[in-house]
């Protein structure tokens, strides 16, 4: 009898493992990064192959967390895996929502947190460095394959670049985009002058006929294979004899129609982007707006943000439901991928 029940637990527990799993799994990674200061924080989102004690991770006073299995077993097999890039004052553990869903869908997510454009840590003159932030994802991609467990569970020949508004140029950059100095001069003294880049950077003192070298240079990963670019920023100033070089399939999305913000608009209204590129795709999600792309908020989250005269970053526009966005946005990224 004892046999008989232990066996039976046995089973139980091999069945359970086999299961799919309710949350991804989730680890942090401490990442060496010579052109940085101190290290670069990283985590790294996967399929679980067993469940261990439930973490809520990018929970806040204004935004909800998301679940996941902390430190659980990667699932059997090799994955294909996205470096994601966070925009301008955000972070990896705010959008986990896609980090999240990307993994259970079977992709691992290695995310970082840009030094000088992160939450508490958002400086407009550190964050045009963009080559810094690319250099951040190759960083870590070494950092990931350096560990033999995580290393083993890659597929490498199919990683993407991922990114939200500045971290969509990140995304870009890291495939072999350049931008262009002048050409965002132009762009900041003509029709964006009122737009939320331009403003941001130029209260921070960023001086547009001056732009630092980090802003123009090459960053590009040979590793990467695909890239997907969400609202990206800087499109206005891509270096034309830079396109070319990009020859990944490129995913383009944008987020609303009626209130697509004008700087991150890729369609031929906008930057035109779509139109450059020779491999890409275009998505527009909608209803919404570029702050929708962000967690869903808490019922006081508003009122936080409020108080502490910060962004209204919980506003959506009238009829948008952003759990149904952020689900719309995976559903396109996980397409491309054939996830």
């Amino acid at each position: 009898m004892k046999s008989i029940i232990l066996g039976s637990i046995f089973a139980l527990t091999c069945t359970a493992a086999l299961a799919e799993m309710p949350y991804a799994g989730y680890d942090r990674l401490t990442v060496s990064a010579p052109h940085r200061t101190s290290a670069v924080a990283a985590s790294v989102w996967y399929p679980a192959q067993t469940a261990t004690y439930r973490g809520l991770v990018g929970d806040n006073a204004v935004f909800k967390g998301t679940s996941a299995y902390v430190g659980a077993a990667v699932k059997d097999g090799k994955h294909p895996l996205a470096l994601l890039s966070h925009g301008s004052g955000g972070n990896m553990d705010t959008i986990s929502w896609l980090s999240s869903g990307l993994a259970l869908k079977g992709a691992m997510v290695l995310a970082v947190n840009h030094q000088g454009s992160t939450s508490g840590d958002s400086s407009p003159r550190r964050s045009v460095r963009l080559d810094e932030r690319a250099k951040d994802l190759s960083a870590a991609l070494d950092e990931l394959f350096a560990d033999p467990y995580l290393a083993k569970h890659v597929d490498k020949s199919r990683i993407t670049s991922l990114g939200f508004s500045l971290g969509g140029a990140t995304a870009l950059n890291l495939a072999g985009l350049r931008f262009d100095g002048d050409r965002y001069n132009e762009y900041c003294q003509g029709i964006g002058k009122s737009q939320a880049d331009c403003v941001f950077l130029s209260k921070g003192g960023v001086d547009f006929s001056r732009m630092p070298a980090g802003f123009s240079k090459a960053a590009e990963d040979p590793r990467v294979s695909a890239v997907v670019a969400i609202d990206p920023g800087f499109t206005y100033a891509v270096d034309e004899q830079s396109l070319a070089k990009v020859q990944q399939p490129v995913l383009l999305i944008n987020i609303g129609q009626e209130h697509l913000w004008k700087a991150a608009d890729v369609g031929p209204e906008g930057s035109n982007l779509i139109g450059k590129l020779e491999n890409a795709t275009y998505s527009v999600v909608k209803p919404g707006h570029h702050f929708t792309f962000l967690a869903e908020c808490k019922t006081e989250g508003p009122e936080v943000l409020a108080a502490e005269k910060d962004d209204p970053v919980c506003d959506d526009p009238e009829g948008t439901a952003r759990a149904q966005i952020h689900a719309d946005i995976l559903e396109e990224i996980a397409r491309f991928l054939k996830l």
